[in-house]
This record gives structure tokens, C-alpha cells and sequence, in this order.
């Protein structure tokens, strides 16, 4: 395993990092504590949660049955030194039937902390997200609590998930001109068929030395390859509809990426990371596996380089007709 800093920042991330987004409710407990310890297995040190992970509506299972994900990382850390992971959580999703509940203002985020931190079994965070951005709450405020968090020691860099790169680049400038923090870090969508990163928040993430922490490298499972031939009907993707219509819109230039993973000898999962990995600005890749095997596999992307010939083919294929 690889490692790299969160942009200009001192923290160093394994390149590929687990998040947690289904355990305890599609990837049980038992089965997601064997995860996490593939993961430490592998060399990842960085494990991504958010306070709404194991408990969103949209999982056909009875609520009482769901655990929180951050209580099974909590679990799982109580047997491992917590000084040798970079551990990670977000705040803005609604938490209770409450006006209050959700968003991004002190109140909220003071309580986002401290409930994430009593889950999580920890002192501190390494990274608190801000989930999506909140247009009701003022910047200012937003970008103030964080910087209290900072000084009181119950988080050590602060980030925003999926801001608008306007959004982002108002936020470093605000908190410049205000002598507070801005934020460190960046946790975007990125893979080979969704590229809007490319437009201006790589560059902002260059200029400023913002890290960019990015999630679903596979497309849910399409640059697997798995979804080319049929989606069964029993599956997230068949519930989803988002792979189906990545599938109807992309599939060709799945199938043509193929035998290019083939040609090194690799599968398609790891060739898709890999080339995730290659652009400098990308501090880390989360990967969200629900077998231990799967980890192992995706883990090993870190390994793999893509040579300039291979980036040139893989664009000639992902081109557009």
C-alpha cells in the first residue's frame, strides 16, 4: 500500500480507504467487522463515515434491525491502536424528527461531534465533513464552529463532500479574510464516467493545495464489469436503477476497457482505481466493499501503474461518439 498527503497537509492516507456507507444494514456487522480488518490487513489506514451511514431510508429493512456504521467502527477500533488510522465522519443529513436536526449550523454541527464521537468510541476525529452544502446556514457560521473544533481538539482538518467548486473556493477565501480555517479537503464523486471534477475543482484543489479524498471509483459496480451481461434481479443495482442507466449509457465503453485490463494482466476493478490514482491531486480513493475478498482485490490497485500508452487508449475509448 501507497501513501500520500491530504493535499499540502502534513496527514498521510493510504491511497485506497474503506468507507462505511452500507455496514450495518446491507453489509451486517459481523461481515462488515471482517472488512475493516481486511482493510488494516491491506495497509489502509483511513476509514470514511458519516452519522447517517447504516441508517438511510431507502434500505428495504426493518429500521430497528440497522446499526449505526460508526458504532461498528467504534467496535472495531476498541482492538486496534487508534493512533494508526486516519478516521473520519460527516455531519449535515437529518438525524431526528426535529427542525434543527440537520444542516449545517452550530447547533447542529456542536451535536453531529459529540453524537459521532460517542459512537465512534473516540476523543477526536482526523476528518469532520461538512455532508453537502447547507444554504440556509450562513458560511461564516459553518466555517466558524469548525475552526472552534480545530482549537478545542475534537477534530484535526475539517472538508466539505460534493460542494460546488464556487462553494468551496468562497469558503477557503472567507475563512482566509476571517483568520479561521478553511477547509483541507474535499470528498468528491470520480470515476472513469463521471468526471465533472476535471472542469475546476482539480485545479482549485492544485492552486490551494486542498486535498481530494474521492468516493465511488467503480460506478457502483459498473467498471467491475460484473453488470455487463445481466443485472440480477435480486440486486442493489436492479433496486438502484443507477447502474442500469450507467449500463444503457456507457456499456460499450465498458466492454472496450476490458480487454485493455486484460492486456496487464489485471482485473477491470483495479484498472479502474488505478486510474483514479493517476492524477496527482487525488489524495486517496474510498473503496466500499461488502466481502473481505473484495477489499483484498481493490486494495491492490495501489500497486498498480498505468503506463502513458494505456492512459492514451483508455481516453480513445472513453471518448465520446
Amino acid at each position: 500500500m501507497k501513501y500520500r498527503n491530504v493535499g499540502k497537509h502534513g496527514v498521510k492516507v493510504s491511497e485506497i480507504s474503506i468507507g462505511t456507507m452500507y455496514h450495518g444494514s446491507k453489509v451486517m456487522k459481523e461481515n462488515a467487522l471482517k472488512c475493516l480488518e481486511e482493510a488494516h490487513n491491506q495497509g489502509i489506514n483511513h476509514i470514511d463515515n458519516a452519522d447517517r451511514y447504516g441508517l438511510f431510508d431507502d434500505i428495504q429493512m426493518e429500521f430497528e434491525k440497522r446499526i449505526r456504521s460508526e458504532a461498528i467502527v467504534g467496535e472495531f477500533l476498541k482492538d486496534h491502536s487508534r493512533e494508526d488510522f486516519v478516521i473520519s465522519s460527516k455531519v449535515w443529513f437529518k438525524m431526528r424528527e426535529s427542525v434543527n436536526s440537520e444542516g449545517l449550523s452550530r447547533k447542529h454541527i456542536k451535536e453531529g461531534i459529540q453524537d459521532s464521537l460517542k459512537h465512534l468510541q473516540t476523543d477526536y476525529l482526523d476528518i469532520y465533513y461538512c455532508h453537502r452544502a447547507d444554504y440556509s446556514t450562513p458560511l461564516e457560521e459553518t466555517i466558524s464552529v469548525m475552526t472552534n473544533l480545530i482549537d478545542e481538539g475534537l477534530i484535526h482538518y475539517w472538508g466539505t463532500s460534493r460542494w460546488p467548486a464556487t462553494l468551496i473556493e468562497r469558503a477557503i477565501g472567507l475563512a482566509k479574510n476571517l483568520g479561521m480555517y478553511p477547509p483541507h479537503v474535499e470528498q468528491p464523486k470520480y470515476h472513469m464516467l463521471e468526471r465533472y471534477i476535471e472542469v475546476d475543482i482539480l485545479e482549485i484543489a492544485a492552486f490551494h493545495g486542498l486535498g481530494l479524498i474521492a468516493y465511488q471509483p467503480l460506478a457502483g459496480g459498473v467498471l467491475t464489469g460484473k453488470y455487463l451481461e445481466k443485472i440480477p434481479k435480486t440486486s442493489r443495482a436492479a433496486k438502484s436503477g443507477y447502474q442500469a442507466g450507467m449500463l444503457k449509457q456507457y456499456g460499450d465503453k465498458v466492454s472496450q476497457l476490458v480487454p485493455l485490463a486484460e492486456s496487464l494482466e489485471i482485473p477491470l476493478n483495479q484498472f479502474a482505481i488505478a486510474w483514479t490514482l493517476q492524477k496527482p491531486e487525488i489524495s486517496s480513493i474510498i473503496i466500499g466493499a461488502s466481502k473481505p475478498e473484495h477489499v483484498a482485490s481493490n486494495a491492490q490497485a495501489s500497486e498498480v501503474t498505468l503506463s502513458k500508452d494505456i492512459i492514451e487508449k483508455i481516453e480513445e475509448a472513453l471518448k465520446d461518439s
